[in-house]
């Protein structure tokens, strides 16, 4: 059983700890703010970019750190030496979203004075992150906690199967996961949204997240508009929101002109692949099928727009 693990990501240190070993962390990365527990843990990494900026603003540094062939973060490296991890858990899913796995790799081999196990995540389904549960329980030394865990996550998804079985209709969604430019949510939301009893058009299960121009937008139609971009809580999406909301084709959706668009906390829900994907279904199924899931919503995770 390793005795000091090292988390590049959130979901992944949301991972570790409920697999019950909070106290084993030591070390986390910038943007890992939950449970309270990990707050006050050695920072291994660090960002190149302003997060507080404008979703063009990031965008627009993002895409020149990556044209210049440069990761978005870094490794503090005097950090992640005194860590001395003998388990580092980072991710290969997405290139603005956590420090490359190549660099990891070569952080570990030239800092680290015993060799680390290196766990990388890539999941683009629900079910790769139920996997993940049990990769990193297993490298862990704590299997049966991983089957616990993913046994108790398929428990409550299939109690928002069971909600909306009888629901008698299936509202076309629409799950906004970024500004400017404008991003519909790929991965595992368009499963997500099936479950919770909505129909998503927009991209395919486990695809990434693609661009998509307002004309596409309006063609949907969708009944329910969503947006939770990623990495954003509601005041910096609610700063934000002017960006659609003074748009003649937002107007003209059909969720926006009935009242259901809503706002989501984008930063804890559904764009990390980790426990709290669980609790996302259950916002989504709460938003999608109110009549049927109203009560899984979680507190202040959502507000209508």
């Amino acid at each position: 059983m390793v005795k000091r693990i090292a988390s590049l990501l959130p979901s992944a240190t949301e991972i570790v700890c409920a697999l019950g070993l909070a106290d084993r962390l030591v070390g986390v990365s910038h943007e890992c703010d939950f449970p309270a527990a990990i707050v006050g843990r050695p920072v291994l990494t660090e960002p190149k970019l302003d997060p507080r900026g404008t979703s063009a603003a990031i965008d627009a540094q993002v895409r020149r750190l990556v044209a210049d062939g440069l990761s978005v973060y870094r490794i503090r490296e005097a950090a992640l030496r005194a860590a001395a991890p003998d388990l580092i858990v980072t991710q290969e899913q997405c290139e603005v979203c956590a420090v490359s796995f190549r660099e990891v790799q070569a952080a570990a081999q030239a800092l680290l004075a015993t060799p680390a196990a290196i766990v990388s995540l890539k999941p683009d389904r629900l079910d790769d992150v139920l996997e993940d549960f049990l990769r990193v329980a297993d490298a862990a030394g704590v299997p049966a906690a991983g089957v616990a865990l993913v046994e108790a996550s398929r428990a409550r998804l299939d109690r928002i199967r069971r909600k909306v079985a009888h629901a008698r209709s299936r509202p076309r969604v629409a799950c906004i996961e970024w500004l400017e430019p404008l991003m519909v949510a790929g991965n595992w939301i368009p499963e997500l949204v099936a479950l919770g009893g909505g129909a998503y058009e927009l991209v395919a299960a486990g695809a990434h997240s693609p661009a998509i121009g307002w004309e596409a937008l309006a063609a949907a139609a969708p009944d329910v508009v969503i947006v939770m971009p990623c990495g954003f809580a509601l005041p910096q999406t609610r700063r934000e929101l002017p960006t659609l909301t003074a748009r003649p084709e937002w107007q003209a959706l059909p969720a926006v002109r009935n009242g259901r668009a809503y706002a989501v906390d984008g930063n804890a829900y559904l764009n990390r692949p980790g426990p709290r994907l669980i609790d996302s279904a259950e916002l989504l199924a709460g938003l999608i099928q109110p009549g049927h899931c109203a009560s899984l919503l979680p507190p202040n995770s959502w507000e209508k727009i």
